[in-house]
Parts: structure tokens; sequence; C-alpha cells
């Protein structure tokens, strides 16, 4: 149940566009640092980095082109 309620909240997210760009644009930093800082950082932290920044950078995209529809109407091409 509880990844069910996550799930309903980052596509709640999605659909605002200035909320998913300031929030992917907050996990997008905290991970390029991780990357580019040139520290040794444990695994666990190089892996979260990762995952935070992949996240953040898939809600960025979103916020930056929009949702596409579900289906496009043959009739109305």
């Amino acid at each position: 149940m509880p990844l069910r309620r996550v799930r309903g909240v980052l596509i709640r997210l999605v659909r605002r566009r200035a909320l998913a760009l300031s929030i992917g644009a907050a996990l997008v930093a905290p991970a390029f640092w991780v990357e580019f800082s040139g520290r040794s950082h444990p695994w666990w932290v190089d892996g979260l980095g990762l995952v935070l920044g992949a996240t953040g950078v898939a809600v960025l995209w979103s916020g930056l082109t929009g949702l596409r529809p579900d289906w496009i109407d043959p009739e109305t091409k």
C-alpha cells in the first residue's frame, strides 16, 4: 500500500510543471555534487546519488516537456 501512495504522489507531482521543475532540480543538484566533487564516498552514497539523480532528471524532463496524451486518435491527424 505505501508504494501505491508514493506512485500517486509522483503522478500528481508531474502534473504540476513548476513544482516538478523545482523538485527535479533539487534532486539533481546533490547527485551532481556527489558525482563531481572528487571526494571519496561510501558505496551507498554513490548509489543513492545515482538514484536521486536519475529520478531528478526524469521529473525535471517531465516538467520541461509536459505530459503526453495517452493516445492519439487517427482521425485528428
